[in-house]
């Protein structure tokens, strides 16, 4: 398999200077700072169900998920029970990538949708198996945002002229959607692309990078900090995912920019976590 067969376009970006981090949002994503960026290529949509299947089906591969005969699933509370935080997480044996809810569920109506409950290993085989490789955070948050400093991937208003531009949280989270929320994965590039020309690096699912996740941003290393995550905790290395996914909300975990960034251990899947492709130069 090449790239080249892919369903996935690449666009090529760099090289470049712009202005990586925050210093308005979370406390991890500080400080801003100028960064360099050498030329690469990346997937202008993330990996979907159908080219995962694909990978599987030549390889007979087994995700961490199938192995662990489960992986963590999204539920919201009922209405009105107060909740605590995370309790909307429920480890649902049979839950994988290609039955996202548990074992009963299918991903036949869901070729398109970006692939989930992957964790790092998983994608670092499909990229073996592809000939390319995972972007790096530098690489995502640049393809992100550009060279602007605008707080979101097009702009500085979340919803420009009252329109979505990203499958994020809509109403209060976790158990107060409103009617027009969408609480799912939504098919890959139904939302704008952005500057860049990719489509759904805001929202949608979470995004693995090969970079180690620390507390704060160093200006001399990548994501670096004085606290370094212990590499033999469980679950392995602490990880940067990027861009939110579709249950960031305004009121819980608003992530939906390109400098925020969360921690996850290397061999965690999720119902909100996929990836998207890079490589250092177009194929």
């Amino acid at each position: 398999m090449t790239i080249d067969q892919l369903l996935s376009e690449f666009v090529q970006l760099g090289p470049d200077e712009f202005y990586m981090g925050s210093n308005f949002g979370y406390p991890e994503e500080a400080p801003e700072h100028r960064r360099l960026i050498n030329g690469f290529a990346i997937s202008t949509t993330p990996v979907t169900n159908l080219e995962f299947g694909r990978f599987v089906v030549a390889t007979k591969y087994k995700t961490v998920a199938e192995q662990e005969t489960g992986s963590m699933v999204f539920e919201a509370p009922p209405f009105g029970v107060e909740a605590q935080d995370l309790s909307w997480w429920h480890f649902r044996q049979g839950a994988c990538w290609h039955s996202p809810s548990g074992a009963s569920s299918t991903i036949v109506d869901k070729p398109h949708h970006p692939v989930v409950h992957i964790a790092l290993r998983d994608a670092l085989a499909f990229c073996e198996w592809v000939g390319c490789r995972l972007p790096n955070e530098i690489e995502w948050e640049y393809a992100a945002r550009g060279s602007t400093r605008d707080t979101y991937a097009w702009g500085n208003d979340l919803h420009p002229n009252g329109k979505m531009m990203a499958n994020h949280w809509l109403g209060e989270f976790p158990s107060g959607p409103k009617p027009e929320n969408i609480g799912a994965t939504t098919a890959v590039g139904m939302y704008p692309k952005n500057l860049n020309g990719l489509f759904d690096m805001i929202g949608n699912v979470w995004e693995w990078t090969t970079s180690e996740f620390f507390e704060r941003h160093s200006l001399h290393a990548c994501c670096g900090s004085q606290k370094k995550q212990d590499p033999l905790q469980e679950g392995g290395r602490l990880m940067v995912l990027k861009g939110g996914s579709h249950l960031c909300a305004e009121n819980y975990c608003s992530r939906y920019r390109p400098s925020a960034r969360i921690p996850q251990p290397e061999y965690f899947s999720a119902s909100h976590i996929g990836f998207r492709i890079a490589d250092d130069v177009k194929k």
